[in-house]
């Protein structure tokens, strides 16, 4: 009995030795308690809370380097880590512990227990406890409190997550910004980093090194104001601002996930790119939404265009600088060679002082708004007349514009500029820009504004009844001269009317800025309705492009149009001549243009199915077809584009901007003195020598098609098409396809994924190089339609790009630029 209680004893003793000796308890799923450690040759890890486990902290190495990092990351992507702690101080093995010290503070320990990583925050006398939430925050809190002593949101890397804030936090001195990695391998603090600027209005800017490389636009109380693709996942992923009005604690950004909403994340890589990504499940992929790099060298760069530059992102062939109204480049010779950086001086000086100005406003309308840190901001401000008038009153204010749209036509708040105008650009935009000109810029611009006129009062009555008959005789001789003529042309059977422009003002809300829906150059395209309830877009040529030359375009669209029905063409409904107004009025296209789709975020895209594509295409190809000799005359486009293709509220297709377009004889090949070159659709025979043949809309419909097909833009140095034939070359066509949709299954799907390879095919073969190797579009159309008939073997299209940069673009009146006139 005795030997049996020493042996208990001996076992009761051996097992308080072997817990003694036992490690520091493993830390509980998603927290870590002061005594416990995370360790990183055990594989430790926290994974968040709430059920879903959507993130997991650990450590990891990056791309191919052996260093180690404590770092989050997406439980479904474990390559994309969203935060890292010891960014600047990589650890050099499995040897690195995470755990709180006697202070209790958070701290990661390498192989010699030296801190190299720290939360700088004492988590006080308590017990500390350190939490991976569910939204991905990692938090320190004191035992059971609900408040945070520290958290990993306050310390952002290159990712920003719903919940987190850029901007300033002003109580704490402090700044939340993104930086990107130094390369993929390495995410110490590379050379790009995005700030939310907080002079004039709020706005996010991405910048290389301390050069300010893009901007979004201005904050307008809905979203940035240069980044409209907003819009549509604002739904999903609502933005906000905080701090605008009351900036005593914080001026920050941020936004948040709906319930359900699939995961999201912007971020800053190491290429200097700035995109929101939205995780596909279906494909284990992450889905851009929104792409902006700091090397561009489109309208997105930083001031591209100087001081009163305007930036038009169709104007490829100037590349893509302009001029505001009322000024003028301020070297001619740097612009000619390309050369920006100057930009543009008035035309004629402002005449403001002694308390009166006869100075005026034009509207530079549907822009992104240009930078405001030099800008003066007046929330107070309830309307846009109340801004008009504030910043006439000031001889310093050289424009301004609302700073809310929310309230739609109430807007209120309003944002002056008194500097140079910098980093202004067209888009589909809802603002507009307000510029000051001298009274001179409007008598010349013929915008209403009245010029000193005949003295007749110092002429004897007889004389001035003289004159007044004979004005009258005149201007009705003329009137009946032009239409007798053909200035503008009339249609015998009545099939485009003429519709007077009281009907179309009242239609139109007097061509109210809110119905504005597209505009190029030359011309602005409102939405209307006519009295008997019929949508309708109304196309209406700016003052200024009141020039022989506009005339003759507008004429050369109501003629093309007046004979013209098909089922695949906009159709003009009426046409208006009346005084200076020339106008057009077409059918109303309820889903926009192609390249709003096929070239937009993913959730436009994916919103155009493979049966839907293919339907588009075959309606594009009819309405070519029949404009090439199946309406008993032969009409060549010239400017064939996506921009140019409307889609009804069916979705479908219809060729629209008839503007360039000429009647033609069948095989008449001529030069012809209105160049029309859109970078990436015209024919290489149409480029170069200005020769003008039917198969100049076989190519631009060839890029058409494997545009739609790949969601990809061809560009003028012809990447799309290179990149086309080298995967048909390797039988690899299926890779071509857009990879927003998901691709048909051979199995399930066997007709549907023939036939699209089947129109790859189809469109190499329109984009030859000699025009007698493209086939006819009504061959097209037979080829389209038919699963059995053979194709020919196309060869390599043409790749030779130089003369698109040479050759000078004279677009027509009304269709430059022509995309989404329409719309």
């Amino acid at each position: 009995m005795r030997a049996t209680g020493k042996v208990i004893l001996l076992r009761l003793l051996f097992l308080a030795l072997c817990i003694s000796l036992l490690p520091i308890q493993a830390p509980a799923a998603d927290k870590l308690e002061k005594g416990q450690n995370l360790t990183d040759a055990d594989g430790d890890t926290l994974v968040s809370a709430g059920g879903s486990g959507t993130f997991t902290l650990g450590f990891f190495s990056p791309g191919a380097s052996t260093k180690r990092y404590l770092g989050i990351w997406f439980s479904v992507s474990n390559h994309t880590v969203y935060w890292v702690a010891n960014r600047d101080q990589p650890l050099p093995d499995r040897s690195g512990m995470l755990v709180f010290n006697d202070a209790a503070t958070l701290v990661l320990l390498d192989g010699s227990r030296r801190t190299v990583w720290s939360s700088y925050f004492s988590g006080g006398p308590s017990a500390a406890t350190a939490q991976l939430l569910e939204s991905g925050n990692l938090v320190v809190r004191n035992g059971s409190s609900d408040a945070y002593r520290w958290q990993s949101f306050d310390h952002p890397s290159d990712t920003l997550l719903p919940g987190m804030k850029l901007g300033k936090i002003l109580w704490a001195k402090s700044e939340l910004q993104l930086t990107s990695w130094r390369s993929a391998d390495d995410p110490s603090p590379g050379d790009y980093r995005r700030t939310l600027e907080t002079k004039g209005l709020p706005e996010l800017v991405l910048w290389y090194r301390d050069v300010k490389a893009y901007r979004t636009g201005p904050w307008n109380g809905l979203i940035f104001n240069g980044v409209e693709e907003a819009s549509t996942y604002a739904d999903m992923y609502p933005l906000h601002v905080s701090g605008l009005t009351d900036r005593s604690t914080e001026i920050t950004y941020g936004y948040t996930a709906v319930p359900g909403a699939p995961l999201t994340r912007v971020v800053v890589n190491y290429t200097g790119v700035a995109e929101r990504l939205v995780w596909k499940a279906d494909t284990g992929e992450w889905i851009p939404y929104f792409t902006r790099a700091a090397r561009d060298n489109t309208c997105e760069a930083y001031a591209k265009c100087g001081s009163f530059g305007l930036c038009n992102p169709e104007a490829a062939s100037s590349s893509f600088c302009g001029c505001v109204p009322g000024f003028s480049p301020d070297s001619p010779s740097a612009w000619r060679m390309k050369q920006y950086a100057g930009g543009c001086r008035r035309d004629a000086g402002l005449e403001c002082g002694g308390g009166t100005t006869t100075d005026h406003f034009k509207v530079v309308p549907r822009v992104k708004l240009p930078d405001t840190q030099n800008a003066t901001v007046d929330l107070d401000v309830a309307t846009l007349d109340e801004c008009s008038a504030k910043c006439l009153a000031n001889c310093s204010c050289l424009a301004y514009a609302a700073a809310d749209i929310r309230g739609g036509g109430n807007r209120s708040g309003c944002v002056m500029w008194t500097d140079a105008i910098v980093d202004l650009r067209l888009i589909d935009s809802k603002q507009d820009l307000f510029l000051r000109l001298s009274k001179s810029e409007f008598v010349a611009d013929g915008h209403g504004r009245k010029s000193k006129g005949f003295p007749t009062a110092l002429v004897v009555a007889p004389v001035a009844s003289i004159v007044t008959l004979l004005l009258v005789v005149f201007v009705f001789w003329w009137r009946w001269k032009c239409r007798i003529l053909g200035a503008i042309p009339q249609n015998p059977s009545m099939a485009v009317p003429l519709l007077n422009l009281a009907t179309i003002k009242h239609g139109t809300g007097n061509f109210s800025e809110s119905n504005i829906i597209g505009q190029g150059g030359f011309g602005i395209v409102y939405k209307g309705q006519l009295p008997q309830g019929k949508m309708i877009a109304v196309k209406r040529l700016k003052q200024a492009a009141l020039t022989r030359k506009g005339k003759k375009d507008f004429a050369r669209e109501v003629e093309v149009m007046a004979g013209l029905r098909h089922g695949s063409l906009v159709r003009l409904l009426a046409y208006c001549n009346e005084g200076k107004e020339r106008i057009l009025v077409y059918e109303y296209m309820e889903n926009k243009s192609l390249n709003v789709y096929i070239f937009g975020t993913p959730s436009l895209r994916a919103s155009l199915n493979w049966a839907k594509r293919l339907e588009i295409i075959h309606g594009i190809a009819h309405g070519v077809a029949y404009l090439h000799g199946g309406s008993g005359k032969s009409v060549i486009h010239r400017d064939l584009k996506p921009g140019n293709i409307l889609l009804d509220d069916e979705w479908n297709a219809k060729v629209a901007d008839f503007g360039t377009a000429k009647l033609f004889a069948v095989d008449q090949m001529a030069p012809d003195q209105t160049v029309v070159v859109s970078p990436g659709y015209a024919a290489p025979e149409y480029e170069r020598q200005g020769e003008m043949t039917l198969k100049c809309d076989v190519y631009s419909f060839g890029v058409i098609l494997l545009e739609t097909l790949s969601g990809q833009r061809n560009g003028s140095m012809q990447r799309l098409l290179l990149h086309a034939w080298g995967l048909w070359e390797q039988s690899k066509t299926v890779e071509l396809l857009d990879t927003s949709i998901a691709l048909p299954l051979p199995e399930s799907e066997p007709e549907l994924l023939s036939g699209l390879k089947r129109c790859i095919q189809i469109g190499l073969l329109c984009v030859q190089e000699m025009p007698s190797d493209r086939p006819t579009m009504s061959a097209i159309v037979a080829l389209l339609t038919s699963t059995t008939s053979q194709i020919d073997r196309p060869g390599r299209p043409a790749m030779d790009s130089t003369a698109v940069h040479s050759s000078h673009e004279l677009e027509s009146g009304l269709s430059s630029p022509s995309t989404d006139d329409l719309t």
